[in-house]
């Protein structure tokens, strides 16, 4: 029988920076919807850490709903829910209210109306004080945070004019039209930021 595990190599050098963050920003309990879950390895590594807080990872890649369903089975963690095809830009999510949503590494690699989908349905999701986490490579100040952040938006953009290494300033001007405060922003490692909104 085939292996439907991906593996993305990104996520063994940045899954324990973005879970120290998140243990800290995260609520003790409730269900956290993991928006654009990839290969799901990240959402078994933190679920792991995290017993006390229900998973729900999804994505809308019919690879990746795959990939993370064999992860979870093969883990044997048991407080992830089967994974969700989820796509951002439509009006209707398949998920109920839940207290946090985390996406990592999304949103330079969809178009913008994937972000403003994101905050969109996310504003639906959390009640006041609810928690939406943001991991990847911004600019800041229309400006961009080192040349290997520049080189890999110009291979982003030639890959689909629609992606790229979008503006913080941006990204937050998008989410507090949908009812998010001023994010806190945390520096990490090779030059990504954990950005955290809080629904006002």
């Amino acid at each position: 029988m085939t292996d439907q595990r991906l593996q993305a190599p990104a996520v063994q050098r940045n899954r324990d920076p973005i879970l120290d963050v998140l243990g800290r920003v995260l609520p003790k309990d409730g269900t956290v919807l993991e928006i654009a879950s990839g290969s799901g390895e990240h959402v078994i590594h933190f679920a792991r850490a995290l017993p006390d807080l229900t998973f729900q990872p999804s994505d809308m890649s019919l690879e990746s709903l795959k990939s993370i369903a064999a992860w979870v089975a093969s883990s044997g963690v048991p407080n992830i829910l089967p994974p969700l095809h989820l796509d951002v830009t439509q009006d209707i999510w398949p998920v109920d209210a839940v207290q946090a949503v985390l996406c990592i590494n999304m949103i330079h690699i969809s178009p913008w109306a994937a972000t403003a989908g994101l905050m969109r349905g996310t504003a639906k999701l959390l009640s006041a004080g609810g928690v939406l986490y943001l991991y990847g490579p911004y600019k800041r100040g229309q400006l961009h945070t080192a040349p290997s952040n520049a080189a890999f938006d110009a291979d982003l953009r030639a890959r689909d004019p629609a992606w790229g290494v979008r503006d913080l300033d941006d990204v937050a001007a998008c989410a507090a039209s949908a009812g998010f405060s001023v994010p806190d922003v945390l520096e990490m490692p090779a030059n990504n930021l954990s950005v955290v909104f809080r629904r006002r």
